[in-house]
């Protein structure tokens, strides 16, 4: 039996804090549920599901949707709308990084 997947208050929240822009800014684009869906390639229920904030929905759907509707995503309204400066930010810090984290291997305890 698999166990249900639980997510922390915050995700929960985040999620259906996004899940109601997008409403909202479909709405106000008077755009309809079934407009909206066709445009990300999805069906009206998996729409439904982004927008009451269902952590199950995959996360490039959801982002789809936003973008689609002009919400903003990382970036505060009225700002460029690439992300490129913070990616290429993030991966000069990334490149001063190790490539691969490992745990500190075990001390053998052999004398009996």
């Amino acid at each position: 039996m698999a166990l249900a997947r639980t997510y922390s208050l915050i995700t929960r929240q985040a999620l259906e804090l996004l899940g109601k822009q997008i409403r909202l800014a479909r709405k106000q684009r008077r755009m309809t549920e079934a407009d909206l869906a066709q445009r990300v390639g999805i069906a009206r229920s998996t729409l439904q599901l982004v927008e009451k904030g269902d952590p199950k929905v995959e996360i490039g759907t959801v982002f789809e949707a936003a973008v689609l509707v002009g919400v903003s995503l990382f970036t505060a309204e009225g700002a460029a709308s690439s992300l490129a400066p913070e990616l290429g930010r993030l991966d000069a810090s990334l490149q001063l990084l190790p490539k691969k984290i490992r745990h500190p291997a075990r001390e053998v305890k052999d004398d009996f």
